[in-house]
């Protein structure tokens, strides 16, 4: 591709509660250099949020617009965070600190809901942030715009299958099933379905980009740790990362079938227009995750929101440096590395191999 070419990719979004903040700021830098242009969006809960509020506003106001929307979205879940019992402590407050793990409200609550189902706690179903969302995306402009397509997974609870819902059938509803935290809200009903945040069956689905014709660039977006380094010993320690492992474990198959399809392309020599390789890449910071507490995704403090998305920033600026020009040559995530440790074939040591000798 020659220089000054604009490259298309396709966007693989995951959900996080205000974790999401990251990917806001990925998303920022991103429509900051005219030299992307964002083809499709794939997105689960708060990635799901973005890319309906990054649709909004490319058709308002192109991509000044959408970075206008982002902010003004996440601004307004900061503003409605103000009225949250949940908050963290003073002690954690002077010290930096942007965990709730401490916070009583948070540990109340996190028994309670544990306890006490949304159908018994919450029987109107009151969610503040459907009400939001639905005062800063306009759907009709979501849905006629031509410029990026949005897919929304949701988790379907009585198949256990996802469902991906696009354009131009995309309203609050649809966004409000992908990010469905059943400990704390009540299923989505649509069609006479019920549906469940869509990270349990896909964070984000990748299936809807492979099959993008105008471009064979994947860029995820991870948000949640693969890799936690220490291990967990407490129990709400282990329920986070069996919540982690969970809500990866989707994407990492869905990145193990692409290699799979690399490989059966390359062996025989199978590329087409019908069959391509996928170019995957990955924007991700591993170190500073680790920091990030789960508790955290549930903080929507303006302060901690704006050090999200300056972060998030950070990583698309290092992705754009470092990897710019491999977009719509080759990928950069090695696939067969991320699961180099998952398979190890048994091999026959110098004595077994005797023994099968002398038997022979």
């Amino acid at each position: 591709m020659s220089d000054g070419a604009v490259k298309r990719i396709d966007l693989a979004l995951q959900g996080g509660g205000s974790h999401g903040a990251l990917t806001w700021g990925v998303l920022d830098r991103l429509l900051e250099d005219e030299r992307i242009a964002i083809s499709a969006i794939s997105g689960t809960s708060a990635g799901a949020m973005n890319a309906a509020v990054l649709a909004d506003g490319l058709v308002r106001g192109g991509r000044a617009g959408a970075r206008e929307a982002l902010q003004a979205f996440w601004q307004a879940v900061s503003d409605a965070a103000k009225f949250s019992p949940i908050q963290r402590t003073i002690w954690d407050r002077l010290s930096g600190n942007w965990s709730l793990d401490r916070s009583p409200s948070y540990l109340f609550f996190e028994h309670f809901t544990r306890t006490f189902s949304p159908y018994e706690w919450n029987p109107l179903d009151i969610n503040p942030l459907r009400d939001l969302l639905a005062a800063q995306v306009d759907f009709d402009r979501v849905n006629r715009c031509t410029d990026t397509k949005v897919f929304v997974t949701a988790t379907n609870v009585r198949t256990g299958r996802a469902r991906i819902f696009a354009q131009p059938q995309l309203g609050v509803d649809q966004i409000m099933a992908s990010a469905c935290l059943p400990f704390m809200f009540k299923a989505v009903e649509i069609d006479g379905e019920a549906y469940w945040d869509g990270g349990y069956i896909g964070n984000p689905a990748l299936y809807p980009l492979v099959d993008d014709r105008t471009t064979r660039d994947l860029v995820v977006v991870q948000i949640n740790p693969l890799v936690r380094e220490e291990l967990p010993t407490t129990g709400r320690a282990i329920l986070n990362r069996l919540n982690e492992i969970t809500f990866n474990s989707s994407l990492l198959k869905e990145l193990r079938a692409i290699e799979l399809l690399h490989e059966l392309l390359e062996a025989e020599s199978l590329e087409s227009e019908r069959y391509r390789n996928m170019f995957v890449h990955l924007i991700h910071a591993h170190e500073e995750l680790q920091h990030l507490d789960s508790s955290s995704k549930l903080n929507a403090e303006w302060e901690y929101l704006l050090y999200l998305k300056e972060r998030g920033r950070g990583w698309a600026d290092d992705f754009l440096r470092k990897h710019y020009d491999d977009i719509g040559e080759r990928g950069t995530l090695d696939i067969r590395k991320l699961f180099a440790d998952s398979f190890q074939p048994p091999h026959l040591d110098d004595g077994a191999t005797r023994t099968d000798d002398a038997a022979e």
